[in-house]
């Protein structure tokens, strides 16, 4: 599988655990010439109103749009599970990307907006293992192709509180 296929199905995984928590999928992998947003999701809180605490930064009956960046690596990453990739640099990419955006789609632009960052870990599924462990709890797993995708953090409004972990 190449390395671009496992991205893909890391990105799916997040998109379908957003839509289990009331989110609704605009856009995957928005291009400009600035560059991508892998999902660009929209909740509405005026509907789902169950998921609301995952959401401080509504109140009741606004929307939220997050701009989404997944990063997908297997064990032993050397960008501490893709944190480390999300420069300064990626940051304001994604930030005019997601101006671009905006503009093309001016209803949105009043919308409370925030860039999240999903972390996904990717392991190749043995052909002899009979049962899979996992040493820590996921917010969602999918297996396909012989491989387990595990979401193992949502970190909502990660470019206000990312780490430097360089």
């Amino acid at each position: 599988m190449h390395y671009q296929d496992i991205g893909e199905l890391g990105e799916d995984l997040v998109a379908q655990w957003l839509q289990s928590t009331d989110w609704i999928i605009l856009r995957r992998r928005f291009s400009s010439r600035w560059g991508e947003i892998d999902i660009i999701a929209e909740y509405d809180g005026r509907t789902g109103e169950k998921h609301l605490t995952q959401h401080s930064a509504l109140g009741t009956g606004h929307s939220l749009l997050a701009f989404v960046e997944v990063k997908t690596r297997s064990s032993g990453s050397w960008d501490a599970g893709g944190r480390s990739a999300i420069t300064p640099q990626k940051q304001a990419k994604i930030w005019r990307t997601a101006g671009i955006f905006l503009a093309q789609y001016p209803e949105k632009a009043d919308y409370s907006c925030r860039f999240d960052v999903a972390i996904v870990y990717c392991q190749r599924i043995p052909k002899n293992l009979i049962g899979v462990t996992a040493n820590q709890e996921a917010l969602a797993t999918s297996s396909v192709q012989g491989y387990k995708f595990k979401l193992q953090e949502y970190i909502p409004a990660a470019f206000d509180s990312l780490i430097d972990y360089g």
